[in-house]
């Protein structure tokens, strides 16, 4: 386990470099001038010089990445003397449009992201799976055909449309819930979970539509596996067949999808985050697009790489505890 572990890491080190040099590469050797892409639409002659200075554009690029990746570390400074600006460690960039760095803006962004993904999770895991398993259960039944056409349908309408539609059902026509906002949960629990249901519901309903078709095509194969006929054969209660030798196996995919879909998440739901007004990272990632904001989007790049990788990591781990053969395969 140990041994698996440390390889893992060493994997995830190794991948986290080369997005490093990639996501460098695309902003600082493919772009025809960085300085004027990073400086965004509304800039001077005297600003372009000045952020070409400040990134140190004229060095060798190999200098440049390794300053770069310093800065991920212990931080650096743009430019010199009293026009100097630091950007402490972990620096992702600096927003010069902005006049902000690039991590301070994340992170006061993200919360609003963390609760978006982490509240949408909780819903989709609980509506696919538990859709998906009675689906398989009662295969061919009424249930199991209305289940799979909600879930076409969560997977056939766009996010924009069914949150434009659920938001003039709701808000505009019923009332019952209010114009979605980043309200702190401190302030008021009941406006917090009033405000985030919306959002919540419209990022869950086509994550929810993918699991409850897996989960139901899984379910059904394993039932018509042999150690589950020999477990009925040998009397054992159908809850527990169900739990310990069905469902058990069919969840190792699930594990693998939503590890990669909440730590994608995680680095922004760019289209419900913009449709809702929520200002995460993904309505950040949004207006950077628009004013073509580079190291904004750059560092969006490099965090949710992170995420993703750390997630892929995670389900690793995860799959040591739900399929005992990579725990022997590991150790």
């Amino acid at each position: 386990m140990t041994r698996f572990l440390l390889t893992r890491l060493a994997g995830l080190v190794l991948i986290l470099l080369l997005v490093c040099l990639f996501t460098f590469g695309v902003f600082f050797v493919l772009s025809p001038d960085p300085a004027v892409q990073i400086c965004g639409k509304n800039c001077t002659p005297e600003l372009i010089d000045q952020i070409r200075t400040n990134l140190g554009l004229d060095r060798p690029l190999l200098e440049q990445f390794l300053t770069f990746l310093g800065g991920l570390f212990a931080g650096r400074t743009y430019g010199e003397g009293a026009g100097a600006i630091d950007c402490p460690a972990p620096c992702l960039g600096y927003s010069f449009q902005y006049s902000q760095s690039v991590w301070d803006m994340i992170t006061d962004r993200l919360p609003v992201t963390v609760t978006l993904a982490v509240g949408a999770a909780v819903l989709w895991l609980l509506a696919g799976v538990v859709g998906g398993l009675i689906s398989a259960l009662k295969q061919g039944t009424w249930w199991d055909r209305g289940a799979m056409v909600v879930a076409l349908a969560g997977l056939s309408i766009p996010n924009y449309v069914f949150a434009l539609v659920l938001q003039y059902v709701l808000v505009v026509e019923l009332e019952w819930l209010p114009f979605p906002a980043a309200v702190e949960f401190g302030e008021d629990p009941a406006l917090w979970f009033q405000s985030y249901l919306m959002p919540w519901i419209v990022l869950a309903f086509a994550y929810a539509s993918v699991y409850a078709r897996l989960t139901r095509a899984n379910v059904i194969d394993t039932l018509s596996e042999n150690y589950v006929r020999t477990a009925r054969a040998k009397g054992l209660p159908g809850r527990l067949v169900i739990r310990r030798h069905a469902l058990r196996p069919a969840l190792t995919p699930i594990t693998t999808i939503f590890g990669m879909d909440f730590a994608g998440l995680l680095g922004g739901a760019l289209i419900t985050e913009s449709v809702f007004g929520l200002n995460g990272v993904g309505k950040m990632t949004a207006d950077a697009i628009t004013k073509n904001d580079q190291p904004v989007i750059m560092g969006v790049t490099l965090l949710a790489a992170f995420f993703v990788v750390v997630g892929n990591v995670v389900v690793d781990l995860v799959y040591t505890a739900l399929d005992p053969r990579v725990r022997v395969t590991s150790s």
